[in-house]
């Protein structure tokens, strides 16, 4: 019997971060294994340990150059309950929202405008040439200069909150550091009816798109998951604060309106040996079934209502397309993300005209505690972050859960179906069966540089060669065998 060949794809490419997909295809081309490998390494939960808790909120933001905001209020959020903050001032608390939905608008605009309208645009396996932004410019440029002037508002509202476009320094432990100025809010109002016009299109193309290819996108890379988010007390969707509530793929509760504080209580993080990204599972129904999804979908799937008109709309019209039942097709992602992005438009709009952000109360502190837990839903999904402060002010511990690590299980399942179904017996694999399996990673958005972390050692490979080049000797230890050719197809025995 022939050795299995490995087919891998590195990098996935029109996504944040490096990771690669490998397959093993035995007798026939059948595929045996599918996995999505997170191959590089990001060290924060250790080496932010030791470092003053004033200084945390900007320090993780450097996770990431995508979703830095996320991060930064996330990491702002445990601090506040650090320095004894339950509750910020209006202004505090309006300035951070802002600051979020406009990294909430700018993040889905560039997902769905620039990484993933070219497969939507010209189709799974066309032309590598053409299926690309430059693409997307030349044969649909409304298309792509609306996704370029959302991106640009979204961060021209970073920008005028957290005092940067990237790696702001906006929040604060207990508050914010500056208000909106009456110059920078009539800035944006001049914009937020165009912003509001586009958005309602980009629903509409990503509507029309999933109704129209409804038949062939049900079963692509499409399964029956559980969803996570964070809820509002009423149960509408907010992005920024709220309770933790899991529903089953039928949209019965698993649990609701969790205080997220006590996280550990409801899930545990499984490490396996060949990614650096954790797999988490919801603990009373255990690692097979435990698993869920997070993100637009998750979202939209679990809130009762968007308080949005808008975006509400929206979502009804989502909903419907299932009986009202949770919507577990894969690539309904960038249906719900523009959802999102009309909600978020909506919820800037309404905070821009709010004189709370023109506020001087800008900070709190209280009696210090020593542990707390900042959450947020991040524009992929919920972010968990959690620290321990010792006497001295200093991080003792950290560990956070990013919203890609919470999809690490279903974006493996996406992987294994879509290869199956479309590789699996294909004589010839080509580069736009290939790109299938993309797809499917990409309708989640991954951040795969904020989602790696590791346990245990990382590989190390070290060669003595001579002066010639010729090599004297080669050790390592750990990491995972085999080839790194690009979409290249390699025999060997190696366990992955």
């Amino acid at each position: 019997m022939d050795t299995p060949r490995k087919i891998i794809i590195e990098p996935v490419t029109r996504v944040e971060g490096h990771g690669k997909v490998t397959i093993l295809l035995g007798e026939d081309n059948k595929v045996e294994q599918a996995r999505l490998h997170i191959v590089e390494f990001r060290g924060f939960e250790r080496f932010i340990q030791g470092r003053p808790y004033w200084e945390v909120p900007v320090l993780v933001q450097r996770l990431c150059g995508i979703c830095p905001v996320s991060h930064h209020l996330a990491a702002a959020k445990a601090m506040d309950l650090i320095v004894g903050v339950d509750q910020l001032t209006p202004t505090a608390e309006k300035m951070r929202r802002l600051m979020h939905y406009g990294q909430t608008f700018q993040s889905h605009a560039l997902h769905f405008f620039h990484l993933s309208s070219p497969d939507l645009l010209f189709g799974f396996g066309a032309d590598p040439a053409i299926r690309n932004v430059i693409g997307v410019a030349q044969k649909h440029p409304e298309l792509a200069v609306q996704g370029v002037m959302m991106r640009k508002f979204g961060q021209e509202v970073i920008k005028a909150t957290a005092g940067k476009k990237i790696h702001g320094t906006g929040a604060i432990p207990g508050g914010v550091n500056k208000n909106l100025s009456i110059a920078e809010r009539d800035a944006f109002l001049k914009d937020v009816d165009q912003m509001m016009a586009w958005s309602l299109g980009a629903v509409k193309v990503a509507k029309d798109y999933t109704e129209q290819n409804l038949e062939m996108l049900k079963d692509f890379g499409s399964f029956a998951s559980n969803h996570l988010s964070i809820i509002r007390a009423d149960g509408a969707m907010d992005l920024y604060h709220g309770g933790l509530r899991a529903i089953t793929a039928e949209g019965e509760s698993i649990f609701d309106h969790v205080d997220y504080q006590t996280y550990t209580d409801y899930f545990v993080e499984e490490v396996r040996p060949w990614s650096y990204m954790k797999f988490p599972f919801i603990k009373q129904l255990g690692r097979e079934d435990g698993w869920y999804r997070v993100g637009p979908l998750a979202r939209v799937n679990a809130c009762d209502f968007i308080d949005t008109p808008e975006a509400e709309a929206a979502r009804q019209a989502f909903m419907a397309l299932t009986g009202g039942k949770p919507n577990n097709i894969t690539m309904a992602y960038h249906w719900a993300r523009m959802i999102e992005l009309l909600h978020a438009m909506e919820k800037i709009k309404a905070l821009l005209e709010d004189p709370d952000l023109q506020g001087d109360e800008l900070l709190l502190k209280g009696e210090r505690r020593f542990e707390a837990v900042g959450m947020i839903e991040a524009p992929r999904g919920t972010l968990m972050h959690h620290y321990e402060v010792d006497e001295q002010g200093l991080i003792k511990m950290a560990n956070l859960i990013v919203s890609t690590t919470h999809n690490n299980t279903p974006m493996n399942r996406a992987v294994e179906k879509v290869a199956i179904d479309h590789l699996s017996g294909v004589p010839e694999i080509t580069e736009g069966l290939l790109n299938h399996i993309e797809v499917a990673i990409r309708a989640y958005d991954p951040c795969l540089s904020c989602a790696t972390h590791a346990l245990g050692r990382m590989p190390l490979e070290v060669t003595l060669q001579r002066a010639d080049g010729s090599v004297i000797d080669k050790q390592g230890r750990g990491g995972v065998c085999g080839t790194s050719e690009t979409r290249g197809v390699s025999r060997g025995d190696c366990l992955l």
